[in-house]
C-alpha cells in the first residue's frame, strides 16, 4: 500500500510471509544469539551500532553465521529450498517512543544492507512479539546505521507448520536512481527466446 501526499508516493508498506522465531538463546562466536525468520533466517544479538564498529561487526557477523551453520541445519519446515542464515542482525536500543532499534544487517560474506533490512525487520518483529517486548499493532521504528528508516508492526497471527508465527507489514520509502530501457533487435536470432529440449 503506498502512501500519497500531494501526489507524490511518500512511503510504500507491504505485508509479508509468515515470520516466526526458530530458537533463542543460541550459542554462537561466543555470544547468545536469537535466530528468527521474516523470509529469510536472521541471527539477531544486541551490540553496539555505529559506523566506527562496522569492522569489528562484519567480523563478528561472519563468525556468527559460521557458527550456526556448521552447529546444524536451520530450514524453513514448510519451504525447504528456504535453508541457512541469511543475515546477522546487530540491533541497539534507542531512546524515546515509539520502540526505537537501530540495527546493521551483515549478509553474505560481509555486505553490508543500507537500509533497515524489510526481512530482517519483520524476523526482529517475531523476537519482540514472542519476547513480549513490542504489542501487537504498536510500531517499531527501525533505523539502519546511516539513519534509513522502516516502521514496522506485528499485525496478526499465524501458523507455519505448526509453529506460532506473526504476519507483519514494513514501511519505508525508496527513492529513483536511474531508468533503463530494453529494446528488442530485429536482427537477433535469440530475441524472443528459446526453448532447449
Amino acid at each position: 500500500m503506498a502512501r500519497v501526499e500531494g501526489g507524490k508516493v511518500r512511503s510504500v508498506r507491504f505485508r509479508n510471509v509468515p515470520s516466526f522465531v526458530w530458537a533463542e538463546g543460541v550459542e554462537a562466536a561466543g555470544r547468545r544469539v536469537d535466530v528468527a525468520f521474516g523470509g529469510a533466517f536472521y541471527a539477531s544479538l544486541e551490540e553496539r551500532v555505529e559506523p566506527r564498529e562496522l569492522p569489528r561487526l562484519i567480523e563478528l557477523g561472519r563468525a556468527v553465521k559460521r557458527d550456526l551453520e556448521s552447529a546444524g541445519p536451520v530450514v524453513h519446515p514448510g519451504e525447504p529450498e528456504l535453508a541457512g542464515i541469511y543475515g546477522v542482525i546487530f540491533w541497539q536500543a534507542e531512546p524515546g517512543a515509539p520502540l526505537t532499534q537501530r540495527n546493521v544487517t551483515v549478509f553474505a560474506d560481509g555486505e553490508v544492507d543500507r537500509s533497515p533490512c524489510g526481512s530482517g525487520t519483520s524476523a526482529r518483529l517475531a523476537l519482540l512479539d514472542a519476547q513480549g517486548t513490542l504489542p501487537r499493532g504498536e510500531p517499531l521504528r527501525h533505523l539502519s546505521i546511516v539513519g534509513s528508516e522502516f516502521t514496522g508492526r506485528v499485525v496478526g497471527a499465524a501458523e507455519v507448520a505448526g509453529r506460532a508465527a506473526v504476519v507483519t507489514e514494513v514501511e519505508g520509502s525508496a527513492y529513483r536512481t536511474g531508468r533503463a530501457s530494453f529494446e528488442l533487435d530485429p536482427d537477433d536470432p535469440l530475441g524472443t527466446g528459446f526453448l532447449l529440449r
